[in-house]
């Protein structure tokens, strides 16, 4: 690797990370919002976690598409496509009301996202010397927007009502079409299809099930939990504990690609998610453990974020690299879109241990089945 391509590599990857850092608010701040205004926007709680989703399960079957779409036209097309088409999801956060126009605006961001999802985790790694490097500051740029726009929206919020944020996030994202523009135009070259569903391998079920826990009951148990704590409060309390979770990772997520320099991705992996099982755990005792786990799963989801990308990247050199973590992050959608669902119907009837402790076992067990590669990869 020359000292031009790895500089080509830098500036592709801060692109990219800042295309994503700026239309991602406006989807963070939506889990915040919309569980606690759901009349606002004519919707029932029910309804809104359907919405809320949507954008994920919309990107199980899409995917493959966005993927063979961003190998043949280039990540420059893809995303600039994607940030135009996030300026108009947001917006319409603000706009329109009820299950069936805001769903509209759901699945439109979340084809958008799975572009921009792709683009950051193939450019880190289309050079793999300094891949899990670049992954690490790259998850720190993109956690910075979300974490901006919970604090400043949670308190927008409180002052001039939930429509008015999404207006102003829809402004913020217009720019990120400009760094987009700048990412490579060249094609990354079409592999033999696109991530197909099929039957799971190891790595397919760690995503799934990292997917359900940390990002489907793990995020919303945390929103709920903040609520209670704080319930005059609600709004500015869940941001808050939101909030930190983008700190963390703008934070600890280069001290992640790090780690993984010095022990290797797939180890550093493995030794963090069965952690953060224990931190799960943790949540489901109850008491002071209660708060001591969540704040160390914060934590170690931040470092663990950068991760899976080389890990996969590795294993799928060549043209297979971008189907290759397109699959990754379907099989991670498919838990993160059924995780709310599960969260809504569990947190009011479950005790918290028979949630967090099932939920900690799943995570351990799939994390100790990729503890080797896959046969078939390469």
């Amino acid at each position: 690797m020359t000292a031009a391509e790895a500089a080509r590599a830098d500036r592709d990857t801060r692109n990219a990370s800042l295309t994503l850092a700026l239309t991602l608010p406006g989807d963070v701040v939506l889990y915040l919002i919309l569980p606690l205004h759901a009349a606002v926007f004519g919707v029932s709680l029910p309804e809104a976690g359907i919405l809320l989703a949507a954008n994920r399960l919309v990107r199980i079957a899409g995917y493959g598409w966005v993927a063979r779409f961003y190998a043949e036209r280039g990540p420059r097309a893809a995303c600039m496509l994607a940030a135009a088409a996030s300026v108009v999801a947001t917006t319409g956060y603000a706009l329109l009301s009820g299950l069936w126009a805001l769903l509209v605006a759901r699945l439109v961001w979340g084809l958008a996202f799975a572009a921009m999802n792709i683009a950051v985790q193939a450019l880190p790694t289309a050079i793999q010397e300094g891949a899990a490097r670049r992954s690490g500051w790259s998850r720190s740029i993109v956690a910075a927007g979300p974490m901006l726009g919970l604090a400043g929206g949670a308190l927008l919020a409180e002052w001039a009502g939930p429509r008015v944020v999404f207006l102003l996030l829809g402004a913020v994202s217009v720019p990120a079409i400009l760094f987009a523009a700048r990412l490579p135009a060249v094609p990354e070259g079409q592999a033999k299809g696109g991530p197909r569903f099929s039957l799971p391998r190891a790595f397919d079920l760690w995503a799934f099930t990292f997917g359900l826990t940390m990002d489907g009951l793990f995020i919303i148990g945390l929103s709920v939990l903040a609520a209670a704590t704080l319930p005059e409060g609600a709004t500015l309390a869940a941001g808050a504990a939101l909030a930190l979770r983008y700190a963390a990772e703008i934070l600890l997520s280069p001290a992640g690609g790090w780690l993984a320099g010095r022990l290797g991705a797939r180890r550093a992996l493995v030794g963090l998610s069965l952690a953060t099982a224990c931190g799960l755990l943790l949540l489901g005792v109850g008491g002071v453990l209660l708060w001591a786990g969540a704040l160390g799963t914060v934590l170690l989801r931040a470092i663990i974020q950068p991760l899976p990308g080389p890990v996969v990247a590795a294993e799928n050199p060549g043209a297979g690299r971008v189907p290759a973590l397109a699959r990754q992050a379907t099989w991670r959608d498919i838990g993160a879109g059924a995780g709310p669902l599960l969260a809504g119907f569990l947190l009011p009837v479950a005790p918290a241990l028979m949630i967090y402790g099932g939920a900690a076992a799943m995570l351990a067990v799939a994390s100790l089945a990729i503890r080797r590669p896959h046969r078939g990869a390469g």
